[in-house]
């Protein structure tokens, strides 16, 4: 039946009285019109009401616009949580450019050539990280307009730029139009993703995927109106895992922080009110283990969404006992972050700690946002059985799945092959539905919630000359969830010790990612050469 014969099509057309391309951008004009007193950003001791924070955005749009960005333009920003990087997640896109928020951790060299890859037009940056960024844009092949932030709380460095970031946005207009997309398809965001090689893949957000998100936050944490909400996780990650847009649609605050430190978390609990914070599971270690003058007691409670590995028994009842409440959840850059979380029963209430804790450490179910959660045959996409021991690969679809990979057609294709985005994480099916992860098998090692490349140090590792092989794998930490372990076999006659070894590979990659213990001897391997890294897993994990 054509849509002529159907009653329910015939003269009900889609146009802009009913009709919106979805986007997040959309929720600031109504929190600043609804709440425009309100308190929407803290920063030390600036503060800044939502319709200021409004005002601000729209004039980096402008700003930008004079200077010929727009659509298809990209946008980088280098900076801790700040009202900038905030700020940019609406004033760039609201240009109709696409944000691409630095890892403030990254060497030079990954820094340039991320900013070469994505070929950003404007880079604005923090002058805390003034020696990286000054000796990536050595490595960058074009133009690039810099903008310095000065923070006064930051620590100081020199300033690269033109101008600086709040002269720059003097020169923009405080009523610039606010368009949302014409396209929810459209990009916007550029997020790198660490992977199994040594380049970084560019992971493109659309609005439509960002907006969504972004409520299913506030769905699978039950989250009311108005929070307080503490910046502790990076904002370039995963977009700060949509919540720059999610606080921002509830009218709530966000308190920024430019270091996570267990006295500053404290201050901020104690003297804002914050009742939502997301870290990986140092950053509940820190709170944990935070001696008596870095504490600051509190009457509220205060939710905690975290990620990586589950947490512990021990940590959970710590963490209760903080009068916080924890919430495990489950992600990748390639679904804008959290997409899976461990949705919580009352009745799991009743049941001991470390019952608590072997259901929390299941990932769980899809966020209402994802239509499609499986565990499958890696080759077949058959669903496996739900019977929480045959192993198979996490699938995802629906419209939190990214765009693809930037300039990368061959990589997009592999991670969509079947209709499916493949994860590469290997996890069981449970009789009520639940996932729970089993093992990584691209070789990530998530430390302190940073995705950490094996194959990136074991690449470093046989440049050192007394190294003739190598291997790393994640060995468990109480601290960082996971950390580095090196494998080395040396060539005959050489000498290398344990430090020596670490100080190479700080000296020759970000230093985050260098391997924090090293064990020297022959490695595993099969028949054929190839080293056998389930054997060494065995052997980290029992160090």
């Amino acid at each position: 039946m054509n849509s002529l014969g159907n009653p329910f099509e015939a003269g009900l057309d889609r146009g802009p009285p009913n009709h919106e391309a979805l986007s997040p951008l959309s929720f600031l004009p109504r929190t600043a019109a609804v709440y425009p007193d309100r308190i929407g950003v803290i920063h030390g001791e600036r503060r800044y009401t939502w319709k200021e924070v409004y005002e601000r955005c729209r004039r980096l749009a402008s700003a930008l616009a004079k200077r010929g960005i727009g659509k298809g333009d990209c946008v980088a920003v280098m900076a801790p949580n700040t009202p900038p990087v905030l700020e940019a997640h609406f004033g760039v896109p609201a240009a109709g450019a696409v944000l691409n928020a630095l890892n403030v951790r990254l060497d030079a060299a990954t820094i340039a050539f991320i900013l070469n890859h994505g070929e950003a037009k404007v880079l604005i940056t923090d002058r805390e990280f003034s020696a990286t960024i000054k000796t990536a844009l050595a490595q960058v092949e074009h133009d690039i307009l810099v903008i310095d932030i000065d923070d006064p709380l930051g620590a100081g460095g020199e300033l690269l730029g033109e101008t600086d970031y709040e002269s720059f946005l003097a020169s923009g207009d405080p009523d610039f139009p606010w368009h949302l997309p014409g396209d929810e398809w459209d990009s916007l965001s550029l997020l790198y993703t660490s992977g199994t090689t040594g380049n970084p893949k560019g992971v493109v957000y659309h609005h439509r995927g960002a907006y969504l998100n972004a409520l299913g936050n506030i769905q699978v944490w039950g989250m009311g109106p108005q929070p307080v909400y503490l910046w502790t996780l990076p904002m370039f990650h995963c977009n700060g895992w949509c919540f720059p847009w999610t606080i921002t649609a509830l009218g709530g605050t966000h308190v920024c922080l430019r270091q996570v430190r267990a006295d500053a978390i404290y201050d901020a609990i104690a003297d804002h009110g914050v009742t939502h914070l997301c870290g990986a599971p140092i950053v509940m270690q820190l709170l944990l283990n935070a001696g008596g003058d870095e504490r600051r007691s509190f009457d509220h409670q205060v939710k905690f969404m975290t990620a990586a590995a589950p947490p512990p028994a021990a940590v959970l009842a710590a963490m209760a006992d903080e009068g916080i409440e924890v919430t495990h959840v489950y992600g990748l850059t390639e679904v804008y972050g959290p997409a899976v979380v461990c949705a919580w029963h009352p009745e799991w209430d009743g049941l001991n700690m470390e019952q608590q804790a072997a259901l929390k450490s299941r990932q769980g179910v899809n966020y209402p946002v994802l239509e499609g959660l499986m565990v499958a045959d890696a080759e077949t996409l058959a669903p496996v059985p739900r019977d929480g021991e045959t192993l198979g690969e996490v699938f995802m679809r629906g419209n939190i799945v990214m765009k693809g990979y930037l300039k990368n057609p061959s990589a997009t294709e592999a991670a969509f092959a079947g209709g499916w985005f493949h994860s590469g994480d290997l996890a069981v099916w449970h009789p009520d539905g639940y996932i729970e992860l089993k093992d990584r098998s691209k070789d990530i090692i998530i430390s302190g919630g940073e995705n950490i490349s094996s194959i990136e140090i074991e690449n470093t590792l046989y440049r050192h000359p007394a190294v003739a092989a190598a291997a790393v794998v994640a060995r468990p930490d109480e601290k960082w969830g996971e950390t580095p372990c090196a494998f080395v076999e040396l060539k005959p006659g050489a000498s290398a010790g344990e430090s020596e070894i670490i100080a190479f590979c700080r000296e020759n990659m970000a230093g985050f990612k260098a391997p924090k213990t090293v064990i020297f001897g022959p490695l595993p391997k099969t028949s054929t050469g190839k080293i056998q890294k389930f054997v060494l897993r065995d052997q980290a994990r029992e160090l």
